[in-house]
C-alpha cells in the first residue's frame, strides 16, 4: 500500500517493482553495502511454506520473478491508530530477478513503528534461511531533502539464486493523517495471489475506486471486516512511451472514515471538502515578513505594468529559492511559513509556492495553492483522493493583463481567469506549465473550498522548434553550412535543461550527438548557444558542420537526401502488437527549413514527392522544390493531442510510417552534358 503525501520533488517514475511502487528503494538498496548474516532455520511460517510449494504456470523465458503471496491486513482502531501486517513471498526464476525480489523492507516515519519484521529464504535445495529485524539496516527512502522521516528497513537476500523463494512478514503501527491507500496490484512481474483484508470499528465506512481493472468485490464481509482477492494478474510490460506504470498499473483506491465530520471531510466526500481541509494546513503560512517586503518593493521599483512585476517576482523565486525540502510528520503536506522560507532562501515545492502567493500578494495579486500530481492518470475525477505529490500556484490575473504569450491560463467561474505556474522548475518561465503538468488534474484550493479542475494544453504554436540551414553540396558528395535551431516552449526548457546541466566543455557533445543520430560520418566545426540562462527567451542554437561523402556517386549521378538531419518518423509501433497508450510529451510544431546549393554542372533528375498525412493526433507536411541551383526542402511537423488510446494506434502506426518513408526519400541529380 502507499501512503499519501508531497514530495514535491519533480520526478516521472515509469517503474513498479515487484514489491514497492516506485524506484527510491530500489536505488538506495543497490549502494548499500551490508549484507544480513545468513541464519540456517526451519521455522518459516505456513503461509510462506504454502507458497513456496505451489506449482506454478508456465511463464515466458523473459520472466525475472513472480509474487507468490501478497497480503495486506489493515485494523483500524477507533481511536485512528492502524495496525498493518504485510506478508510477501516472490520466486526468483531468472538472475535479474534479484532486482525485484533481491530485498525485504518496511517503510516508516516519526507516525509509525516497526513492530516485527523477519524474513526467509528457501533454497532450490530446501534448506531454509532466516532474517531477524535486528538484522536490518535503515536507510532514507529520499536524497534530494534535506530532512524527511520517511524511512525503511532493509533486508537483503544475497544468497538468494533461481529457484529460491524469498518472503518476509511485517507488523506496523501506523497513526495517519489521512485515512487513504493506494493497492497496487499490477507490477513489473506477475502476480499469482494478493489479498487485502481490512477491518474497521463499529461506524466506520470506506470506499473504493478500481483503476486499470474490473471492480472485485470483497470476497468475503462479516460486519467492519472486508476481505478482497485477485489471482493471475499480468505483468506490466515495458513499452517505448507508453505512460507512467503507475497510471496504467491494476489498482484500487482505499478511504475509511469515521463517523466524526471532522475526521471524515478530509478523508473523504468532496474535492471541496479536501480543498477547505489543504486550506486549513496553509491558511496562516503566507504572512509576510518586512524583509520579504522590502524585497518586493526592491524588485518592482519603477515598474507599474503588472505582468512585468509578475515576471519579476517568479524570475527571482525561480532563480533564487533554492529546491530543499525538511519534512517531519504533517510538514509532508503543510508549508513552512513564507517569512522562514525567505529568510533561508530555500524550500521544497509547497514553500516555494507559499513565498511566491505572499510576494504577489503584495503586488495586489492573489493567487492560490494547487496539488497535483506530476504524472498524469493517477489523479481520479470521480475518486476524491489526497493523490498528490506536488504543490504549484493558480495565480488570479488582473483584467488588465491580456491572455497573449501566457499559454497556461483558464477561466474558472469561482476564480476568474487564472494562470498556473510551477515556482519549483527553473527552466519554465511565467505563462508556460512543464509538460508533465499540462492535460493534468490539479486541486484549486480557495479559501472557501475549492475545486479538481484540467490544467490546460498548450497549443502546438506555443511549443516550437524552427531549425533553418543553408548549406552546400559538392561535387564529391561533401555537405557544409551552417544550421540555427529556435526554440521555445517545452523544446526550449527541455534542451536548455540538459545544456545547463552540462559542464559548458562537454555541451558541444549534445550537439555532435545529435548530428551522430542522422549522418553516418562528419565533423563539428563549431557551435554556439544563445539565451541559454534567458529562460523567458528563445533558446538559439547554431553550429557549423561538414559531412563528407553525405551524397553518394553513382555514375553520373549524385543521390541526397533532402532531410538532412532530425527525425519524426518513430518505430514504437513496431513490434508485437502493443497493450498500452502512447504518451506523447507535449503538443507541439516543428518545422524543418533547409537550403542546399547545388553543384555547378549539376541538374535535378528526380525529386521526392510532396507528402501530406495525419491522424487524430498529429499532421505533417513536406515538399521539395528547385530554384535555380538552390533546392528548398520544407516540412512542418505537428503533435496535436498527448495521448493516444489503444484503439486509436493503428491510425498513428501509419501516420509514423508514412513520416519515415519520406524521411528516407531521395533527390537525384545528374551531370549535365557539357
Amino acid at each position: 500500500m502507499t501512503k499519501a503525501r508531497l514530495f514535491c520533488k519533480l520526478r516521472n517514475p515509469r517503474r513498479i517493482s515487484a514489491t514497492v511502487a516506485g524506484a527510491a528503494v530500489l536505488a538506495l538498496v543497490a549502494v548499500a553495502v551490508w549484507v544480513a548474516p545468513a541464519r540456517a532455520s526451519d521455522n518459516a511460517p505456513e503461509w510462506f511454506r504454502t507458497a513456496a510449494s505451489q506449482t506454478l504456470p508456465e511463464y515466458s523465458k523473459e520472466t525475472s520473478a513472480v509474487v507468490l503471496y501478497d497480503e495486506e491486513i489493515i485494523t483500524v482502531k477507533d481511536n485512528g491508530e492502524i495496525e498493518v501486517t504485510r506478508r510477501h513471498a516472490c520466486k526468483l526464476l531468472r538472475p535479474d530477478g534479484r532486482e525485484e525480489c533481491g530485498y525485504a523492507f518496511v517503510r516508516f516515519d516519526n507516525q509509525t513503528k516497526v513492530a516485527s519484521f523477519q524474513a526467509w529464504t528457501i533454497m532450490p535445495s530446501g534448506a531454509q534461511i532466516q532474517t531477524k529485524q535486528k538484522e536490518a539496516i535503515e536507510v532514507s527512502l529520499v536524497d534530494f531533502e534535506v530532512f524527511n522521516d520517511e524511512r525503511a528497513k532493509v533486508i537483503k537476500f544475497p544468497e538468494a539464486n533461481v529457484g529460491s523463494v524469498v518472503g518476509y512478514e511485517y507488523t506496523q503501527r501506523q497513526r495517519p493523517f489521512v485515512f487513504e491507500d493506494d493497492w497496487i496490484i499490477q507490477r513489473s512481474i506477475p502476480v499469482k495471489f494478493a489479498r487485502l483484508s481490512l477491518t474497521l470499528p463499529p461506524n466506520w465506512e470506506f470506499s473504493t475506486f478500481w483503476a486499470n481493472f474490473a471492480e472485485q468485490k470483497p470476497v468475503s464481509s462479516n460486519g467492519n471486516q472486508n476481505v478482497w482477492e485477485v489471482h493471475d494478474v499480468p505483468a506490466l510490460e515495458d513499452e517505448p512511451e507508453m505512460p507512467p506504470m503507475r497510471a496504467i498499473a491494476a489498482r484500487m483506491g482505499l478511504k475509511y472514515f469515521p463517523s466524526n465530520p471532522a475526521m471524515r471531510a478530509k478523508t473523504t466526500g468532496s474535492w471541496d471538502d479536501i480543498a477547505t481541509w489543504y486550506n486549513s494546513l496553509t491558511v496562516n503560512s503566507r504572512v509576510p515578513s518586512p524583509a520579504m517586503q522590502q524585497k518586493v518593493t526592491e524588485l518592482t521599483a519603477g515598474v507599474t505594468d503588472p505582468l512585468t512585476q509578475m515576471k519579476l517576482l517568479t524570475a527571482y523565486m525561480q532563480s533564487n529559492i533554492r529546491y530543499a525540502a525538511i519534512e517531519i510528520g504533517i510538514g509532508g503536506w503543510q508549508p513552512h511559513a513564507a517569512a522562514d522560507v525567505f529568510a533561508h532562501q530555500y524550500g521544497d515545492c509547497k514553500d516555494k509556492a507559499t513565498l511566491l502567493s505572499a510576494m504577489l500578494k503584495q503586488i495586489g495579486i492573489d493567487s492560490y495553492y494547487v496539488p497535483i500530481y506530476t504524472d498524469r492518470g493517477i489523479v481520479n475525477p470521480k475518486f476524491p483522493s489526497i493523490s498528490f505529490n506536488h504543490v504549484i500556484l493558480a495565480i488570479k490575473l488582473p483584467d488588465s493583463i491580456p491572455d497573449s504569450g501566457l499559454f497556461a491560463t483558464m477561466k474558472d467561474d469561482r476564480t476568474g481567469r487564472i494562470l498556473f505556474f510551477d515556482p519549483t522548475n527553473e527552466y519554465v518561465p511565467l505563462g508556460y506549465l512543464p509538460s508533465y503538468l499540462q492535460d493534468n488534474y490539479g486541486l484549486v484550493v480557495m479559501p472557501t473550498g475549492g475545486e479538481l479542475v484540467k490544467l490546460p494544453l498548450a497549443a502546438p504554436a506555443s511549443n516550437r522548434l524552427l531549425r533553418t540551414a543553408s548549406l552546400n553540396l559538392q561535387p564529391t558528395g561533401a555537405l557544409t553550412g551552417e544550421v540555427r535551431e529556435l526554440r521555445y516552449g517545452g523544446p526550449a526548457e527541455e534542451e536548455r535543461s540538459v545544456f545547463l546541466r552540462m559542464k559548458p566543455a562537454d555541451r558541444q557533445k549534445l550537439v555532435e550527438r545529435f548530428l551522430g543520430d542522422s549522418l553516418s560520418s562528419f565533423t563539428l566545426n563549431t557551435a554556439s548557444i544563445g539565451n541559454l540562462d534567458k529562460m523567458d527567451q528563445s533558446l538559439l542554437v547554431t553550429y557549423k558542420f561538414t559531412s563528407d561523402g553525405y551524397a553518394k556517386n553513382a555514375g553520373d549521378l549524385l543521390i541526397l537526401r533532402p532531410r538532412v538531419m532530425g527525425e519524426k518518423g518513430s518505430s514504437i509501433l513496431s513490434g508485437k502488437p502493443r497493450k498500452y497508450p502512447i504518451e506523447f510529451r507535449e503538443a507541439t510544431r516543428q518545422d524543418d527549413v533547409f537550403d542546399i546549393t547545388l553543384p555547378q554542372g549539376y541538374v535535378v533528375d528526380e525529386l521526392p514527392k510532396p507528402v501530406a498525412a495525419q491522424c487524430p493526433y498529429g499532421t505533417y507536411k513536406s515538399e521539395v522544390v528547385v530554384d535555380g541551383n538552390v533546392l528548398h526542402y520544407k516540412r512542418t511537423y505537428e503533435i496535436t493531442d498527448i495521448v493516444v488510446p489503444t484503439q486509436h494506434l493503428d491510425e498513428v502506426r501509419d501516420f509514423f510510417h508514412q513520416i519515415a518513408a519520406d524521411e528516407k526519400a531521395s533527390a537525384v541529380l545528374r551531370r549535365s552534358t557539357p
